[in-house]
């Protein structure tokens, strides 16, 4: 495994020759393991909004959220290439600020790129991000931020007019710079084309398995968010009933005076307890 973190070359050199791994992040702790694990890019989700803040919708968290987060995964990570997502605020409702805002992800929270959802402008405001020396991942498919104007939580492209435009607009985004792509809910035999179409990696979720790679929400894969599960989640390890339980031991033996015992208590020499007292 090598010790230097991923650039943005080393990620599109990969594509044809071996699969390419992200999962979200969004704190020191979790950071810290997936980097151990030669994760390729780790990826500061404004999913953060449902599996750790338990908002309703991606659209509740700004860049305050975003950066704050960012910030604790790339002092954790040594390798993978972070990625902080720009959240509904800092470049949809005001494009303008969207350079300034991406350049608070590089130079404050030290992210090597961000990502962007497609949106009606979406090129004209990832051409001047880039433009600006900024690496851009773009998503396409179900676009979370923008589900209401999609027709909601729906796989997308599942007819040809919509296939099409989803093909055209992955085509667009490499042409105005995007260094890969996300393809959310997509059927698997148009995310194959567009991964074909394409000399940058496509990243899947929920599109099936000819992407050049894969990225899952990390909690979803761990267990530890319960409010639903997606159908493209493959639950690698049920951490919630583990957790409870060592907790729920934790309450018990305090309770029963168990917790702390001597091995957890520090102690005092006599002749210094005989002047206290």
């Amino acid at each position: 495994m090598q010790d230097k973190r991923m650039t943005i070359q080393e990620i599109c050199s990969l594509k044809g020759r071996r699969k390419i791994t992200m999962l979200t992040a969004y704190d020191y702790p979790l950071a810290s393991l997936i980097d151990r694990t030669g994760i390729d890019m780790i990826l500061v989700g404004d999913s953060l909004a449902n599996v750790v803040l338990g908002l309703e919708s991606t659209t509740q968290v700004g860049m305050t959220e975003m950066l704050h987060h960012a910030k604790a995964v790339t002092r954790a990570t040594r390798r993978a290439l972070v990625i902080g997502d720009m959240p509904y605020e800092s470049y949809q409702v005001n494009p303008q600020e969207s350079v300034k805002n991406a350049r608070r992800f590089i130079v404050e929270a030290k992210c090597g790129a961000v990502k962007l959802e497609w949106f009606p402008q979406c090129l004209a405001v990832t051409k001047e991000i880039i433009q600006a020396g900024i690496a851009v991942m773009g998503h396409i498919g179900l676009t979370p931020q923008t589900a209401d104007k999609i027709g909601g939580f729906k796989v997308q492209g599942k007819d040809a007019e919509a296939a099409k435009r989803l093909i055209e607009q992955a085509i667009a985004l490499e042409e105005a710079g995007c260094f890969s792509i996300v393809l959310e809910c997509v059927p698997d035999k148009i995310a194959e084309m567009i991964t074909r179409r394409l000399k940058i990696p496509a990243i899947g979720i929920g599109a099936g398995i000819h992407c050049d790679g894969q990225v899952l929400v990390t909690p979803d894969l761990l267990g530890l968010f319960e409010r639903f599960k997606p159908k493209f989640v493959k639950q690698y390890i049920n951490l919630s009933p583990l957790i409870e339980k060592a907790v729920t031991d934790f309450k018990d033996e305090v309770a029963a005076g168990k917790f702390p015992a001597k091995e957890h208590s520090f102690s005092i020499k006599e002749e210094e307890l005989k002047k206290v007292s």
